[in-house]
């Protein structure tokens, strides 16, 4: 089985051929074709290569599948008999990407 750990917006995700993964947003519109170059590590029949941080020369092909929002979230700030509270929404930007291949 083929993998790679990759590392994207600040998180890291283990990604195969063929997989949708939403990652936070990346340049481009649905049917761009990106190349995400911060592999952490590849596993194929030959074994595990594991980088220093990053491998050198391994990237990952994927297709912008589209441009989404994520779920509200909802944080809401009380402090009781002081008459303080405060209510803020946030939505993340997202984009779906579809891996094609690892290189």
């Amino acid at each position: 089985m083929e993998y790679a750990v990759i590392s994207t917006g600040g998180k890291q995700y283990r990604v195969a051929p063929g997989t949708l993964l939403d990652v936070e947003r990346l340049e481009g519109v649905a049917g761009d074709e990106v190349r995400l170059e911060q592999v952490l590590a590849v596993r194929k029949e030959s074994g595990l290569q594991v980088g220093r941080p990053a491998l050198a020369g391994a990237a990952v092909k994927a297709l912008i599948d589209k441009q989404l929002r994520g779920p509200k979230v909802i944080n809401f700030k009380f402090k009781r008999r002081k008459g303080y509270h405060r209510k803020v929404g946030h939505r993340q930007e997202l984009t779906r990407l579809k891996i094609l291949e690892i290189l």
